[in-house]
């Protein structure tokens, strides 16, 4: 089995955040529009990541970067926010126990998608895996 790295610590505490996530989320949706939620969670990220930024000293101008890097952060940003607004209207609509497994199937996604666009290779660990999510949230569905 492989030593514990950084990269894995740092998974562990986005699941651990995108757990807080659903709670204060589906707080934060009882009594407001959930899209005007995602707008205010939204600037309340960009604060947090400009002040990083300026903290540690990383920021760069984003002209000075690659153009194909800039697409795909456009890209995944449209689909974060695309994300973000389905699951604050998931969290206003359904119980945050319900709608945070379902939400986790983007493991499975990223799995299939990792194999057939990055070229990662599939393994029955993989498949085994991304099973489980998948039982899992049926199972918590039922």
């Amino acid at each position: 089995m492989n030593n514990w790295s950084s990269w894995q610590t740092f998974a562990l505490g986005s699941a651990f955040f995108a757990g807080l996530t659903a709670i204060f989320g589906k707080l934060g949706v009882a009594r407001l529009n959930s899209d005007l939620a995602t707008f205010i969670r939204t600037l309340v990220i960009l604060a947090v990541i400009t002040i990083i930024l300026f903290l540690r000293g990383e920021w760069q101008k984003p002209t000075g970067l690659p153009r194909r890097d800039l697409l795909f952060l456009v890209l995944s940003g449209v689909a974060t926010g695309l994300s973000w607004l389905c699951y604050y209207r998931a969290l206003q609509l359904g119980p945050a126990s319900k709608v945070a497994p379902i939400d986790k199937l983007s493991v499975v996604f990223a799995i299939v998608l990792a194999v057939i666009f990055l070229g990662e290779q599939f393994s029955w660990k993989l498949l085994l895996g991304g099973g489980l999510v998948t039982a899992g949230a049926i199972v918590l569905l039922l």
